[in-house]
């Protein structure tokens, strides 16, 4: 199949290359406007047993004594934790009352939302297998949507693990920009702005910052609608140099949400043989998604709470929640934190519904238009 992408410039046939998945590593990012510092380690068992069975489940969490948390999983395995390297969050999260920016935790993908993507049948290594299927691929998150399912918050999740992991990798030949002598006559601000890019996005923070201040002052930033704003400020505050950082010290959360920014600033501009690799290669992802990847504890500070949490289909999931004072305090005290953080999670998952209503709407009439 040959396409012509939103250069001008014409694309060959798309090469699917393949790459090895890659645990979650740790990283630190900045969240909730840039007023809560979070950090998130992942727990990994390295089972043989644990590879071939079920994603394993936490059976038993309990408090320990200086900073540390003790899980037991399903298939008996014992981890000690060190509390103050799990990702921390207080209850007055900020939840963006405009739709724009959805509220990202870093979790596990749950299995039963992992199963009924495998249950669909969507990937292959061909991308027009199943011709049954209506799917779209006039722009990225149109594709991920109709193969994925969920909200704007699963398409979120399962790009930055994709990205995460390397299953998707951004430096992919199919992704470069073809070198021409060819230019539009006259030449337009799109061609003056993109034509010292490498690749079908703004492949280095310097070109990165440049087309998002450009974006911005012409309110043209609809395709970082819903993009959580922890993303967008990490992007904004990290110059070459701090990503090229990151990349040494293989801090691979950090670089993953700041591609995605790179790459959603460069949606526009994507062939549809490139949205079919990238699409292909998340789907590859969560398809592939590491069994041996522990369920995600989230320490809720104000509660003196570690909840576990994953993502479900209908969006963040408890899983099992413990206190660190629950042997000092009511029972009566415990349920009220326990309905507060429930109830809190529930607004969470409202609200990234709408972010998604919102995105769905800003498709549909671009696509009437």
């Amino acid at each position: 199949m040959n396409a012509r992408n939103h250069f001008g410039i014409k694309w060959g046939k798309a090469i699917q290359t393949d790459s090895k998945i890659a645990n979650f590593t740790n990283g630190k990012l900045t969240v909730m406007r840039g007023v809560i510092s979070v950090v998130i380690i992942g727990l990994l068992t390295v089972s043989a047993a644990a590879q071939q069975g079920l994603q394993p489940t936490i059976t038993a969490m309990r408090w320990g004594a200086d900073y540390k948390l003790h899980v037991k999983l399903a298939n008996d395995s014992d981890y000690v934790v060190d509390v103050r390297g799990l990702y921390h969050t207080g209850k007055d999260l900020f939840i963006d009352t405009t739709n724009n920016s959805a509220t990202y935790y870093p979790v596990t993908l749950d299995k039963e939302f992992v199963d009924y993507i495998k249950s669909k049948r969507i990937y292959s290594d061909e991308p027009n297998a199943d011709s049954t299927r209506t799917t779209s691929y006039k722009t990225l998150w149109s594709a991920l949507n109709s193969n994925l399912g969920g909200g704007y918050i699963h398409f979120i999740n399962c790009m930055v693990y994709a990205l995460e992991s390397q299953n998707l990798r951004l430096t992919e030949p199919i992704l470069t920009r073809p070198t021409t002598k060819w230019k539009p006559k006259p030449t337009t601000p799109t061609y003056k702005r993109t034509r010292k890019w490498a690749y079908c996005y703004p492949n280095t923070q310097q070109l990165a910052h440049k087309e998002y201040k450009y974006r911005l002052k012409h309110d043209d930033l609809k395709d970082l609608q819903g993009v959580p704003q922890s993303f967008i400020n990490l992007f904004l505050t990290t110059s070459q140099a701090d990503y090229e950082k990151m990349l040494a010290n293989r801090r691979m959360r950090e670089m993953a949400q700041i591609d995605l920014v790179r790459l959603l600033l460069g949606a526009k501009y994507l062939a549809e043989d490139q949205i079919r690799y990238i699409s292909s290669r998340v789907l590859m992802a969560v398809l592939k998604y590491n069994v041996n990847t522990m369920p995600s504890v989230i320490i809720f500070d104000d509660y003196n709470a570690a909840v576990a949490l994953s993502l479900g289909v209908n969006g963040y999931k408890i899983d099992k929640i413990v206190y660190s004072d629950g042997e000092v305090i009511s029972g009566t005290e415990l349920e009220g934190r326990t309905q507060l953080i429930e109830a809190l999670i529930k607004r969470i998952n409202e609200a990234n519904e709408r972010v998604f209503r919102k995105k769905l709407q800003l498709y549909y009439q671009k696509k009437k238009g």
